[in-house]
């Protein structure tokens, strides 16, 4: 799934949010935005967007991205009712902004099945819009617990983008 989604992002997290694999899209587009990731590093989604100084600062949008999200969150630690879920719920309401943006008006954009998002670095702008799967079987209950978010274009530039960066990979 990973490699259909190619040049776009997609990746792999659990329940909580930790990355577990990435295709090169995803990659190119946190390299583009933050540098370098480093080498066995672990990563979690969720605080890389709700903190101050990681995703945020590119996120045009981030109030309905973070609201959005936070209250997916919530709902899987009303839903499992673990101390992990309940305890990264909390940590992302502790991130500056965050509960004065879970307290303000949702925009009617971040209301439908897919997340809109736009990052802005410079004089490229990307956007974006992202859908999670999760797969289930009631044989594999480690199966259900992970998410597959996949990245994809609203707009032509932001299809050629991708595409460059991948042609420009494939020359080095």
């Amino acid at each position: 799934m990973l490699a259909q989604q190619e040049p776009f992002p997609a990746v792999v997290v659990d329940r909580r949010w930790n990355l577990l694999r990435a295709n090169q899209g995803a990659v190119r587009l946190v390299e583009f935005l933050v540098g370098p990731l480093t080498p066995g590093a672990a990563i979690n989604l969720a605080d890389a967007l709700a903190a101050p100084d990681v995703l945020r600062p590119y996120l045009s949008n981030w109030a309905d991205v973070v609201r959005y999200f936070v209250h997916g969150v919530t709902a899987d630690a009303a839903a499992d009712g673990s101390a992990e879920t309940a305890g990264l719920l909390q940590r992302l309401l502790d991130y500056p902004d965050v509960r004065s943006v879970m307290l303000s008006a949702p925009s009617p954009v971040t209301d439908g099945p897919v997340l809109p998002m736009e990052f802005q670095k410079g004089t490229i702008t990307l956007r974006l819009f992202t859908t999670i799967a999760t797969l289930g079987t009631p044989r594999d209950i480690t199966l259900q617990e992970l998410r597959i978010e996949s990245f994809f274009p609203m707009d032509e530039e932001t299809r050629r983008v991708f595409h460059d960066w991948t042609v420009s990979s494939r020359k080095t």
